[in-house]
């Protein structure tokens, strides 16, 4: 794999010192789709007159992304960056009276909170603790932080890392575990958890408000600030956590705890009715109602979040949108506490709504491309928009929906010297007669007299969607500009539909899903002559990858050849070897044990007698969400069975890949083996 990384790398190295004149266009590749910068984690000013935002840059030499803090007026308006240096800065947090800005850094070798006047000088680290700080919030008056570091249970940070250290130095290498999880997503465990604590601005010991527990808070592995919330006194602190003992490997169950900040009392259990999941709490303006996040089905992750109002402190819960079939997320309030904003997947976009605080009325804000991290002030939303067209950039929309503004073009140079292909959003009839959508990208330079071969993508999850989104793994412009046409289906199962439009995949993974993957397909084709249907290769990953393997014995005849990647091929042994079992459990109906014919109804392994189509494996080593013997398995029947097949193996990614180097040799393997079987180059 080192000569493979190398080549990689040199690669990389062909990307442009300096951008192309506007004139001097390419199609869209993956060496863009790496050297775009990613906008993140927009903060508004107390005054409402400036942003603070986080932006990631590719670094050629280290195969990696560095990030830096930026700042620019609500208006749009000076635009400049806060931080310039090899290190990640990022969660730009303003202080109570918007002078000076508190932010995450790795400048000293670990992570840490720093801050940075905007009065002049230079940044001044705040903490200097034994262990890296994972996120962090700042109380209401500007005097503490609660942060969260990983710990083993019942230990300071420096008990911990003393203890770190002296398994460092052991000669024995082996681990003994007595429950799960024993490793999960990417990490195996070691014992720490991650653990919300409370520290002076001004210095001192940290208090960890969850000493006593074994759960984590914020969640892992993806779990951030977003996840506990000081309350309007500043004297406690709401956090979401699974405390579920032995259990939490097969249980959905997170709830919220309140807990002082000096740590004289253990936390308490705000939720414990709830045995689903609980989360993501915000209080509003004036302090007496907490918002939060809730599903009602315990152990099914896909459940639709509703918006959970609560009279603070110790008020009772009112649904707020019980009525409304959509699955709420970053939940902020108005300025006047009279609405929330949010997010959530809508009909193939990612859309900003508001919801009416008395009435739960619910009302489209932006409707139209992928939008996140809303942010409040005055009587404007501030957020984050990208699309198939492009990258993120910072805008700003009224309240009520008008006088939408675009604050940033970070990309705007890049992308004008790029060529992409149009993309288009489609409909037809699909499994019970229902309408499922799509999206279809033209080739880039697009020709309607031509034939064009197809990519036919399919999204995982499975409770996912092809929203109007600019994916940095699966993104269809990479195709578009190869001269593919880019053909995607949101299938039954897929988020934005409603909740029975999601619930119809359960227990039918390889039924009505498919039968709309058929149906999508034939309706792209007949609805778009240009698409030449004797030219298709079908790609997925993680349940797209099951799809694909499922394909491979069941539509074996329709493809010229396929891509799967993270995919299952055994559903029963796949149950014994993943980690989080509340998924499989939920998806089959059971256990394997209590339920059997769950994990054999739609099994892949079952028809392998019938592949005969060449196939590209690829699979993480570090992925233990769908662990890498599936790809094992794959590659090693389509080898015995002598059909054509590759395998591309990375010892170093995860269920996704994710580093600049491996991003490119990923798309440049699939898009040559594309090639290869649509007849675009010579087989010898």
């Amino acid at each position: 794999m080192r000569f493979v990384l190398s080549v990689a790398l040199l690669a990389l190295g062909a990307l442009p010192a300096a951008l192309p004149a506007a004139n001097d266009t390419h199609p869209f590749g993956v060496r863009d789709l790496v050297a775009f910068d990613r906008l993140a984690e927009p903060r508004v000013s107390p005054d409402g007159r400036w942003i603070v935002f986080t932006v990631s840059a590719l670094d050629l030499d280290a195969n990696k992304r560095r990030s830096d803090l930026w700042l620019v007026g609500t208006d749009g308006a000076g635009r400049r960056p806060l931080t310039r240096n090899d290190a990640a800065d990022s969660n730009g947090t303003w202080s109570p009276d918007g002078r000076t800005i508190y932010f995450l850094s790795t400048r000293s070798g670990s992570s840490q909170v720093w801050k940075l006047s905007l009065d002049g000088g230079e940044a001044q680290p705040v903490t200097s603790l034994p262990l890296d700080v994972g996120s962090f919030l700042l109380s209401p008056d500007g005097t503490k932080l609660a942060l969260s570091m990983e710990v083993f249970p019942g230990t300071t940070p420096a008990e911990t890392r003393k203890r770190m250290d002296e398994d460092a130095a052991r000669k024995a290498t082996g681990k003994v575990y007595d429950k799960l999880f024993f490793r999960h997503w990417d990490t195996w465990a070691d014992g720490r958890r991650s653990h919300v604590f409370v520290v002076p601005v001004s210095g001192g010991d940290p208090v960890d408000l969850m000493k006593a527990m074994d759960a984590d808070s914020p969640s892992k592995p993806f779990g951030g600030s977003e996840e506990y919330a000081f309350t309007p006194d500043g004297k406690a602190i709401v956090f979401g956590a699974r405390d579920v003992g032995r259990e939490e490997a097969w249980s959905t169950n997170f709830d919220l705890f309140v807990a002082p900040i000096d740590g004289s009392a253990a936390p308490r259990n705000l939720t414990a009715a709830n045995k689903a999941w609980d989360a993501y709490p915000a209080f509003s303006p004036d302090g007496k109602t907490l918002a939060y996040a809730a599903m009602k089905r315990p152990g099914y992750e896909a459940d639709r979040f509703r918006i959970v109002l609560r009279a603070w402190p110790d008020g009772t819960d009112r649904v707020l949108t019980e009525g409304w079939d959509r699955s709420a997320g970053d939940l902020v309030w108005s300025p006047d506490g009279k609405e929330i904003f949010g997010t959530t997947d809508d009909v193939g976009n990612h859309a900003l709504f508001a919801v009416n605080v008395s009435t739960g009325k619910v009302r489209t804000v932006v409707g139209k491309g992928h939008v996140v991290a809303p942010q409040t002030h005055g009587g404007r939303v501030v957020y984050l928009l990208d699309s198939m067209n492009g990258p993120a950039e910072l805008h700003s929309v009224r309240a009520d929906g008008g006088d939408t503004k675009r604050l940033t073009g970070i990309n705007d140079a890049r992308l004008a010297s790029i060529r992409m292909g149009e993309p288009e959003q489609f409909s037809f009839k699909g499994a019970n007669g229902d309408t499922v959508y799509g999206w279809i990208v033209k080739p880039v330079d697009f020709d309607p007299a031509r034939k064009y071969p197809v990519a036919f993508l399919i999204h995982g999850g499975p409770q996912g969607s092809w929203a109007d989104n600019f994916h940095y793994r699966w993104n269809p412009q990479t195709y578009a500009g190869r001269g593919y046409a880019a053909v995607m289906v949101d299938f039954h199962g897929s988020t934005g539909y409603g909740q029975a439009f999601t619930d119809a995949i359960n227990g039918d993974w390889g039924g009505k899903p498919f039968e709309d993957l058929q149906k999508g397909l034939d309706a792209a084709l007949q609805k778009y002559p240009w698409m030449d249907g004797s030219r298709v290769a079908a790609l997925g990953a993680s349940y797209g990858g099951y799809m694909i393997n499922w394909i491979a014995g069941n539509w074996p005849d329709r493809f010229t050849s396929l891509v799967v990647h993270d995919g299952n091929l055994d559903e029963r042994f796949a149950y014994f070897a993943t980690e989080e079992l509340w998924f499989p459990e939920w998806e089959h109906g059971g256990t394997p044990w209590e339920n059997p014919q769950g994990y054999e109804k739609h099994n892949p392994v079952d028809f392998v007698k019938n592949w005969k189509t060449p196939t590209l494996v690829i699979h993480g080593a570090k992925d233990y969400r769908v662990v890498d013997t599936g790809g094992f398995a794959s590659f090693t029947a389509l080898q015995r069975m002598g059909i054509p097949s590759k395998f591309l193996y990375f010892p170093d990614e995860n269920h996704w890949v994710l580093k600049p180097a491996n991003s490119i040799l990923w798309h440049d393997t699939v898009l040559d083996w594309l090639d290869l079987w649509t007849g675009r180059v010579d087989k010898d």
